[in-house]
């Protein structure tokens, strides 16, 4: 897997989020080089867990749609003598 990598605009919205949280509930400052030292910690070490997480669910979702047009393919056939 590569490394997960945001844009500088997501890099932002996800700082601002972390900041948002470390004030809001745990009453803390959270300075930007720190919220941004945070976040790539947080991508690093468990950006894999979710990655992996959203491919299963991906791999589920085909799996049923396959299913479906396999069902219905099987109902298009014409019966044989």
């Amino acid at each position: 897997m590569s490394e997960i990598k945001f844009s500088p605009q997501e890099k932002a919205q996800l700082v601002d989020k972390l900041q948002r949280y470390f004030d809001r509930e745990l009453e803390q400052e959270l300075g930007q080089f720190d919220a941004e030292f945070l976040l790539d910690f947080v991508s690093k070490e468990f950006g894999s867990f979710y990655y992996n997480r959203g491919l299963y669910d991906a791999q589920h979702i085909i799996s049923d749609r396959v299913e479906q047009i396999s069902e219905a393919i099987y109902e298009l056939e014409k019966p044989v003598n």
